[in-house]
């Protein structure tokens, strides 16, 4: 298995990363639509459930989930690639709103796996964030 690190895979999985994040922020379910690819999944930061794209965008377009902030720290990513998939590992720090209606701080660290895609670039195919726990 070959793992290319390539400056530009870097920035360019880095840019895709933050259009994720500002996506979830701005509420923008036209731009998730764009980035997330067709069989996307998600595993919640809070209680390790299972979402769905379609889920996500259900959600986020009915207002019961809201990111009011999320901020990545993108100089501490591990960015990887290997063929068509590109690996971010990263931390985040963010504020949402869970389906419950129970608002939710957590410092993170997340998993994003993209895949290329010749008619659309790199796609989000899931993502996993695991919460940092004070004093860890």
């Amino acid at each position: 298995m070959t793992i290319l690190t390539d400056p530009d895979d870097r920035t360019l999985l880095l840019d895709h990363d933050r259009r994720f994040f500002d996506a979830l922020v701005a509420a923008d379910v036209a731009r998730l639509d764009d980035l997330l690819a067709d069989d996307f999944i998600m595993v919640a930061i809070d209680n390790g459930a299972v979402a769905t794209r379609a889920d996500l965008l259900g959600l986020m377009s009915s207002g019961t989930l809201r990111f009011p902030a999320v901020q990545s720290f993108p100089d501490e990513a591990v960015v990887r690639r290997v063929g068509d998939v590109g690996i971010v590992v990263g931390r985040t720090s963010m504020n949402f709103t869970n389906a419950d209606g129970i608002a939710f701080t957590a410092g993170s660290r997340y998993t994003h796996v993209f895949a290329a895609d010749s008619l659309a670039g790199w796609r989000l195919v899931s993502a996993q964030g695991t919460e940092i726990k004070p004093g860890s």
